[in-house]
């Protein structure tokens, strides 16, 4: 599903908002997450799971087209981990 669907499906359940007040809501939501994970905090969202960071260390990488060595710099990347209730529910219907 992507952003646009996601917007289609929350709008025509919700008749009562306009298509436009659903994209604002859904890019509010989204900003705010992504600002949190930009500062360093931990979002969460019971029922359906938390983002966080996870530190992976500087490395030694590998170019794949020349097979050069590559130095790469340390870096947090976001992760996501499914709450128990999703993890459960997504587990049951497939």
């Amino acid at each position: 599903m992507t952003r646009s669907e996601l917007i289609e499906r929350l709008a025509e359940q919700q008749q009562q908002l306009s298509v436009k007040d659903v994209e604002l809501a859904i890019k509010a939501i989204i900003e705010q997450m992504s600002q949190s994970l930009a500062n360093g905090e931990r979002v969460e969202i019971r029922g359906f799971g938390s983002f966080s960071l996870h530190y992976r260390a500087p490395r030694i990488g590998r170019n794949p087209k020349t097979g050069e060595s590559v130095s790469l710099a340390g870096k947090y990347v976001p992760h996501f981990k499914p709450g128990k209730e999703m993890r459960d529910r997504v587990n049951n219907s497939v």
